[in-house]
């Protein structure tokens, strides 16, 4: 998060200087013109310099081969008689509001000489007007019904937001034109139901075109015009949409707030989607419903209208240089790719096209070392395996003797692979089949940082870097390398000479992931064989777990967490009602439903079929199954029990059970049980916001925590079935039963209020005065996370700043707790991995505090924390898997 926010910064401080250098420079070729009989070379050259040097000030927010690259790309794809090949640039009515960073990062490109298409919406602006002056906004399928009332509000408030725009632009020195009138051409979309809502019939480029030809950037409203002349309103997205019909640029922007699509369930951001690839399933994940089936529907129709060099971004106003001019990007890319292969032959590839390819690409082909005969003939030695994309972008190849650790032999990549990520596309691929992975790059090479920053570890000798992920152990890694040499696998160059450095920048980023999932990171240790080696010695031996209990929001949310781990394996999930079905979100294999009775429990664990159990039932279900895992045991060889998380709250009162609240009550004890209780959402939150105070809590009167939670923590229910007959789950109480509001629940004796009360009485001094807490819940129409409020009567008086010094000091090494001084949002914690606190207060009078607190009820509250504990339970590193926000 703080790498991210520094990146953000960097690129906005990019900007605002290639501004002011800007601004320098026109002075200068002002003077330069009034001194008069002064050549146009010697303006030009002037222009040129100014241009230089912003791109040079590009140089710090990527490599300056990737910006020289992307910045060339970008220059090429216009032409004086089509200039508006570059972008167009979609601006939500929300970054209006943020209108000097977006004239910065416009007034940018303008510098380096490049002319996006810049369309706005203003619907925020709108509403706020609207409601001001008496009129109720009205929708229909999520269209605005525009009566005449609200169409001349929305012309007058168009046209002030785009010269607003312009303004801004002009006052930066950049040349910009409005065009509010004249391109787009609409019929009514429905006049009887939404009134003077238009469907675009036809665009007219040539207003664009002539902007661009005189200098200046085209800001264009989503206003159109009937052939009669009757001004129509449009959705600014799908006036977008036509326009880049019309126009097929290298790059479709979509700018809002949130600078990005993001995972429904593990709130990460989602990096690249490969639609040709991943459309069809991903429009299968429970999470993907509502405006995200929507968006990700309606970009895939844009492009398959587009020649596939053609792509959509989503990004924020102020990484808008990041995402167009770095391979690690910043926002969403959305592009049709290709559907990738992989094959065990060179036929199954076709032979003259491979062969071609090593050719063509292969630098020890190319040098002289080596032959393309050479290669295919080494390629029979041994079981390979070949990756690849249809038009032979990316080929990777892999070998992969029986039992033998896998080495990449061949990463050949085309200009349009590098451009365009295939070759991230095809890695990740690799990633999937192999957990651990060797490779070799030259020290010369020129993408040799995107080889640092997909390896867990690389030395280099010789000449040569050689690669690897999926080992930490440095005793490990000897013994691979040493086993390479001896069966001629790997050149006896690589001999251990000790770590390498890697190529230096600004800021670390990585290439954009295939994969919705971030690449855990390693920390790095000291100086020695590796380059990454853990400080704490852990497990990297794989894991099998089987999930009771699928059908939940929990269940689903623990499934794509597990998609993500580079150890555990999940194996078997069971689920009475969609037994048969396959399991949806885990990606690693194809996991098939059952339903698992006791009995078949008791043999699996006697029969050692796994490593772990999670159960995700609901309360007073669970003790059957746990009773069948301990007969399982007993009747081992070795009597030892597999690990079982228990989601439900049946154990979190059992002193036989250790209780899995690491940040509170230490990791040791996890990772020396076998039986772990989850603590309940709220109880987390609570029980984290109470902690730190426990030295100054009037036990007289106790704690009051207040707490709200989206409607998943009310679980689910059996819905009706899909139209392939699959079961369906429904919320137990729905966003329109709510009717906006809350609704208070279970006002005294809440379970969570006797759980945290328990538990933080063993951290008190004199734990046989036990801590009362008193707890009331509210559930609130948002999907998921939880706000909660404490009020807590002081035995003594403190400032607020002596508040959250308590908390700063308590949580200060804590990777998943955030402390902030502000009131923590919603947005702070819905789809986020950690738990969040601030809002410090103190009463006048010095007697009461009052803090916040919250974290997704799903993740923290459920999944994430039962992720921890069985990391720590199987010996992993406790952040394996887990997305650190």
């Amino acid at each position: 998060m703080l790498a991210a926010s520094r990146v953000s910064v960097l690129t906005s401080q990019v900007a605002k200087q290639a501004v002011r250098v800007a601004g320098q420079r026109k002075a200068a070729l002002t003077a330069v013109r009034r001194r008069g009989n002064v050549s146009v070379r010697s303006i030009q050259s002037v222009a040129q310099t100014d241009r230089d040097t912003i791109t040079r000030l590009l140089y710090s927010i990527g490599t300056k081969r990737e910006v020289e690259r992307h910045l060339r790309i970008f220059s090429s794809s216009s032409h004086p008689s089509q200039p508006a090949k570059f972008a167009v640039i979609k601006v939500g009515g929300a970054v209006l509001d943020q209108i000097d960073e977006l004239a910065l990062s416009l007034s940018f490109l303008y510098r380096v000489g490049l002319y996006p298409v810049v369309l706005h919406g203003a619907g925020p602006q709108l509403n706020g007007i609207i409601e001001s002056e008496g009129v109720i906004p009205d929708y229909i399928d999520g269209i605005r019904v525009t009566d005449a009332k609200t169409l001349q509000i929305a012309r007058r408030v168009f046209l002030e937001q785009n010269l607003k725009l312009v303004g801004a632009l002009e006052k930066l020195g950049t040349r910009a034109r409005p065009i509010t009138s004249g391109v787009f051409t609409a019929d009514y979309l429905d006049k009887e139901k939404y009134r003077l809502v238009g469907n675009i019939t036809r665009v007219d480029k040539r207003p664009i075109e002539a902007s661009i030809r005189a200098g200046a950037l085209p800001i264009l409203t989503s206003l159109a015009e009937t052939p009669d002349g009757q001004i129509l309103n449009v959705n600014a997205d799908i006036a977008a949409g036509e326009l880049a019909k019309e126009l097929e640029p290298m790059k479709i922007v979509f700018l809002n707030e949130k600078g990005g699509m993001f995972h429904g369930i593990t709130g990460e951001k989602l990096d690249v989607i490969n639609l040709d690839e991943e459309y069809e399933q991903l429009m299968k994940e429970p999470w993907v419903k509502y405006g995200t089936k929507l968006k990700l529907r309606e970009f895939k129709e844009l492009l398959d209208h587009l020649p596939r060099s053609s792509s959509v971004a989503v990004i924020s106003a102020d990484n808008l240089q990041r995402e167009l001019f770095t391979d690690s990007g910043a926002g969403t890319l959305i592009r049709r790719g290709y559907r990738l292969f992989k094959h065990n032959s060179i036929e199954s590839v076709g032979a003259d096209r491979f062969r071609q390819v090593i050719h063509d690409r292969d630098p020890e082909v190319q040098s002289g070392v080596s032959s393309v005969t050479s290669v295919l003939s080494d390629l029979q030695k041994t079981p390979y395996t070949i990756y690849g994309d249809e038009p032979l972008d990316a080929v990777a190849i892999v070998t992969h003797p029986e039992g033998e650790v896998p080495i990449m032999t061949k990463l050949l990549a085309s200009r349009s692979g590098v451009l365009n990520n295939v070759v991230d596309n095809v890695f990740n691929a690799i990633k999937k089949d192999h957990r651990k992975l060797f490779w070799t790059a030259k020290v010369d090479d020129d993408n040799r940082l995107w080889h640092f920053e997909r390896a867990d570890g690389s030395f280099t000798r010789a000449g040569k870097s050689l690669f690897w992920y999926g080992v930490q152990d440095v005793a490990e890694v000897q013994k691979i390398v040493k086993d390479f040499e001896a069966k001629g696998r790997l050149e006896r160059a690589y001999l251990p000479v000790g770590p390498s450095a890697p190529p230096q920048r600004a800021f670390p980023g990585t290439t954009r992931s295939y994969s919705t999932l971030a690449r855990r990171q390693v920390p790095s240790g000291s100086r020695g064989y590796a380059t990454a080696v853990a400080s704490q010695p852990t497990s990297t031996e794989p894991k099998r777990l089987a999930l009771i209990g699928a059908r939940g929001y929990t269940g689903q949310a623990l499934a794509s967490l597990l998609s993500g781990h580079p150890y555990i394996d999940l194996t078997h999930v069971s689920s009475r009602q969609l037994a048969g079905y396959p399991l949806q979100g885990y990606t690693k294999s194809s996991i098939i439903h059952s339903n698992l009775s006791v009995e078949d429990v008791e043999c699996m664990e006697k029969d050692g079929k796994v490593d772990a159990w999670v159960m995700a039932l609901p309360n007073g279900v669970c003790k059957p199954f746990v009773d069948a895992i301990d007969r399982g045991a007993k009747a081992r060889s070795s009597g030892e029990s597999s690990v079982i998380v228990d989601l439900s709250a049946d154990y979190r009162f059992e002193s036989g059970w250790k209780y899995g609240l690491p940040e509170l009550y230490g990791r040791d004890g996890i990772r020396k049980s076998k039986r772990i209780s989850n603590p309940g959402c709220y109880a987390t939150s609570t029980q984290l916001l109470i902690a730190p105070l426990l030295k100054y809590v009037n036990t007289t009167c106790g704690p009051t925590v207040f707490g709200i939670s989206g409607y998943s923590g009310g679980g689910t229910v059996a819905g009706t079935n899909d139209a392939d007959g699959r079961p369906t789950t429904v919320p137990k109480v729905t966003p329109e039963s709510l009717a906006g509001g809350f609704r208070p629940y279970s006002l005294t004796d809440h379970i969570h209020e006797r759980e945290a009360g328990r538990h933080l009485t063993s951290l008190l001094t004199d734990p046989t005065n036990p801590m009362k807490v008193a707890f009331i819940p509210s559930v609130a129409p948002w999907f998921s996370g939880i706000i909660s409020t404490l009020s807590v009567p002081l035995s003594e008086k403190v400032t607020a700043r002596d508040v959250k010094a308590l908390y700063e000091e308590k949580y200060g090494g804590e990777k998943l707790i955030h402390v902030k001084a502000s009131v923590p949002s919603l947005s702070d914690i819905e789809n986020k991995h950690g738990w969040t606190v601030g809002g410090f207060q103190v009463h006048s009078e010095g007697d009461r505090a009052v803090v916040v607190g919250g974290l997704d009820n799903l993740l923290k509250g459920a999944a994430t924390q039962c992720l921890q504990n069985l990391n720590l339970a199987l010996g992993y590193d406790e952040y394996d898997g887990i997305p650190i926000d």
